[in-house]
């Protein structure tokens, strides 16, 4: 029996973090994508670097760390400057990925590994995992929680959601589906089933 790694993704503001932190608390591994962005976009590495030199400093707080807030003011509203951006971070992040999973694969060969990534299936990274899970909201629900959390607009919010794969695609696609809007304690209980499941297969 070997190690799982299990790709976990939604669309924007369906509830993904809230079930990577439930699958982390059954005892899975979980590593968050947007984390290892923020680690390899840090002041003076390469893909900080890369960005300055595409952005300029308008993607830039005063402490010349990157302004994800500005940063995606640019990239949702322009499909060509997005992909620049996604090909500057995620190779990088990949190879973070593997690290991290190898380093928990030795700590624990049987370890269920939960890979939190929003681009999932549009980065081909779907490829790379074995069981796949989607976290869904109805739309009204995601303009909702990012008008709340992120303080954007509701054009904002749509433009963001409009901006990812079409919830629907990515459940077609998945192995296992979870509702981001249910009770928090039958979402826990559903996340827990999906854990031993997984955690047999392993």
């Amino acid at each position: 029996m070997a190690m799982i790694l299990v790709g976990l993704t939604g669309g924007v503001a369906t509830g993904k973090s809230t079930v990577a932190s439930m699958f982390a608390r059954c005892g899975a591994v979980v590593i968050n994508a947007d984390q290892l962005a923020r680690g390899v976009v840090a002041p003076g590495k390469p893909a900080w670097r890369d960005i300055v030199t595409i952005f300029g400093d308008a993607a830039l707080n005063p402490n010349r760390s990157i302004n994800r807030r500005a940063l995606g003011a640019i990239v949702f509203r322009n499909k060509a400057k997005r992909q620049r951006l996604e090909q500057i971070i995620h190779p990088r992040v990949a190879q973070e990925q593997m690290r991290l999973t190898k380093s928990a694969t030795k700590k624990d060969p049987r370890a269920v590994i939960i890979y939190d990534v929003p681009l999932l299936f549009e980065t081909g990274i779907d490829t790379r995992v074995d069981k796949t899970i989607v976290v869904t909201a109805d739309r009204e629900t995601q303009i909702a929680r990012l008008k709340k959390r992120n303080g954007l607009s509701r054009a904002e919010a749509f433009r963001r959601i409009r901006s990812q794969m079409p919830l629907t695609n990515k459940v077609a696609r998945a192995d296992y589906v979870l509702d981001g809007t249910m009770k928090k304690f039958l979402l826990a209980k559903l996340t827990a089933k999906i854990f031993h499941q997984l955690l047999r297969r392993a």
